[in-house]
């Protein structure tokens, strides 16, 4: 295996971690400052976002009463009763850092290739809000839109569930949790999610430096959002580790070959599919994690958009 000359390049210039001198990680970092570094590396990663009909603020509200901010992305004019398809989305960022704004590129280019409505939704960040706060807010999203999807012009039977990084294992498991409810997504999109935060895997250590997800900002990350230890064995936190029924919604799992996540990645499709889910594994070469947000680097970012518009699409179509 050999990184992508183009990302290796990319790393070259901006520094990746302790030893290249540039740049440090973000376990060196507070919270804000990681946040800050992760909005400006974004816009050095992107080519700019997909011009759309729709692009809409909103706020939708939690258990605790909290609102928290969305997106709502569109190819076509909001319309109460369209009835068209759409995908809930969650960012990635180690529960840390990430939002609304650093995957609003991606976002558009999903609405427009998939022709689908898109909701990304900015759950609450640690070390502010601990375990298990980030799935809650993503439970309490999936039901504020299957409750107001016709107001939104949108068929509550054709939703689609996605995420990277954390935003997969959010994705994952708020589809576990829906897996005998009224309403279920039909895909969940799962992008080099984290799926074990309980152990440490080969890739990490192989890739554990210099491929721009630092081990180290990884356990950086569980501790600021993790109550104490014990909170990583729990499912919701590393879904690896959850018994899984037979009917959760089928799944495509993008995985990057150059990243620490890989391994828990391939893991998690094995445990799916042993527990008879329908799972289509595609791994990239030569990327590292974060690679669909590289537009403005690699053409592999697109490609990997494409196909999961494809797939979204055929799930919608479904009869």
């Amino acid at each position: 295996m050999s990184l992508n000359p183009d990302i290796a390049a990319f790393l070259q210039l901006v520094g990746n971690g302790r030893a290249s001198g540039k740049r440090v990680g973000m376990h060196e970092l507070s919270p804000q400052q990681a946040r800050e570094q992760f909005d400006q590396s974004s816009l050095l990663m992107d080519a700019g976002g997909e011009a759309l009909e729709v692009v809409d603020e909103l706020q939708l509200p939690v258990r605790d009463g909290t609102r928290l901010n969305a997106r709502v992305y569109s190819n076509h004019a909001v319309q109460a009763g369209a009835g068209r398809p759409a995908l809930l989305y969650f960012h990635g960022g180690g529960y840390v850092v990430g939002s609304l704004d650093s995957h609003d590129s991606l976002c558009r280019a999903l609405a427009s290739m998939a022709d689908c409505v898109v909701v990304s939704v900015a759950y609450r960040l640690a070390p502010e809000f601990r375990f298990p706060t980030a799935a809650e807010d993503a439970q309490d999203a999936w039901d504020w839109l299957v409750a107001n999807a016709q107001r939104l012009g949108i068929d509550a039977t054709r939703l689609a569930i996605a995420g990277d990084s954390v935003g997969g294992s959010l994705a994952t498991v708020l589809a576990a949790q829906l897996a005998n409810a009224a309403v279920q997504p039909r895909l969940q999109v799962l992008i080099y999610p984290v799926t074990d935060a309980s152990r440490r895997t080969p890739s990490i250590e192989r890739f554990g430096e210099g491929y721009l997800l630092e081990k180290d900002s990884l356990s950086w990350f569980y501790e600021h959002y993790q109550r104490d230890l014990n909170d990583r064995l729990d499912p919701r936190f590393s879904p690896l580790l959850a018994d899984v029924a037979p009917n959760v919604a089928p799944v495509l799992l993008v995985l990057a070959e150059c990243d620490p996540l890989h391994d828990e990645g391939v893991a998690y499709a094995r445990h799916l599919q042993a527990s008879g889910v329908s799972v289509e594994l595609k791994v990239y070469e030569g990327m590292t994690h974060d690679f669909l947000r590289m537009g403005a680097i690699i053409d592999e970012a697109e490609e990997a958009q494409q196909h999961i518009a494809e797939r979204l699409a055929l799930a919608f179509a479904r009869g």
